[in-house]
């Protein structure tokens, strides 16, 4: 895409993780980035890997769960950037527990950051995309969507991030707009080995034993889940939208 560089990336929950190499993949291809997260400072690191290599970044801190807190972050980044044509509702968080022990806010702090979060995002940054006739909002999801124990929050959450992004793909896709889901199988990052830590495993035992499981014979990394994500946003992925792939390393539903 020739005009690559004139177009502004959103990327929500971008401190770490996957975020954070999604937005330095982003960046590589060539789009000025907003690094959003809860925390602004935290986003520095990020964006100042991004300018030492030539590109451009902005850090933004958000709660997307907060409506004007959104809004006014989106015009920020439209305001400093340009006008954000992807959005990669990427921030999530977990609150695990077997669902006799889980908590009313454990559910709902895991649907509001997920999926009030993305909606908001999306319903905010959706208008520059339609004005421009051109868009790309990717969703995070996870293997999880289909069923895990002690996550009913979250795998709950992530399934209706599907129906979420399939519907979006529906309404959007007339202004040119496509809307896609990636489901992230075992990524190595620090929420795994916070679980790791959780369950009394030393992360590499941890790790193994998801290995073995897996097709592939590894974990991912956050650059799997960033190299599709590169993908869905190219200038020639215009006829795919409405699908939700599967990062895991062997097939899944």
């Amino acid at each position: 895409m020739n005009d690559q560089t004139t177009r502004t990336a959103i990327v929500t929950g971008a401190a770490r993780g996957i975020g954070a190499a999604v937005a330095r993949r982003l960046s590589q291809d060539g789009f000025a980035v907003a690094v959003l997260d809860l925390d602004e400072a935290a986003c520095g690191p990020v964006v100042s890997e991004i300018e030492a290599a030539g590109g451009r970044a902005l850090a933004v801190g958000v709660d997307v769960a907060d409506e004007q807190a959104v809004q006014t972050a989106v015009t920020r980044v439209a305001e400093e950037l340009g006008a954000p044509t992807v959005l990669v509702n990427n921030a999530g968080i977990t609150r695990d527990n077997l669902l006799f022990k889980m908590t009313t806010d454990d559910w709902d702090a895991v649907m509001n950051v997920h999926l009030r979060g993305s909606f908001l995002m999306s319903k905010a940054t959706q208008k520059y995309m339609t004005e421009a006739g051109w868009g790309r909002i990717v969703n995070l999801s996870s293997v999880s969507a289909l069923g895990n124990r002690g996550q009913a929050n979250y795998a709950a959450a992530k399934a209706g991030l599907q129906g979420f992004t399939k519907t979006l793909a529906i309404e959007l896709g007339k202004f040119g707009v496509t809307a896609n889901a990636i489901a992230p199988g075992f990524i190595e990052t620090e929420m795994t080995a916070d679980t790791a830590r959780r369950v009394g495993v030393p992360f590499e035992e941890f790790k193994a034993a998801a290995a073995a499981q897996i097709p592939v014979a590894r974990v991912g990394q956050p650059e799997d889940i960033a190299a599709t994500v590169s993908f869905f946003a190219r200038e020639d992925a215009s006829f795919v939208s409405g699908q939700v792939i599967y990062v895991a390393g062997g097939p899944r539903a």
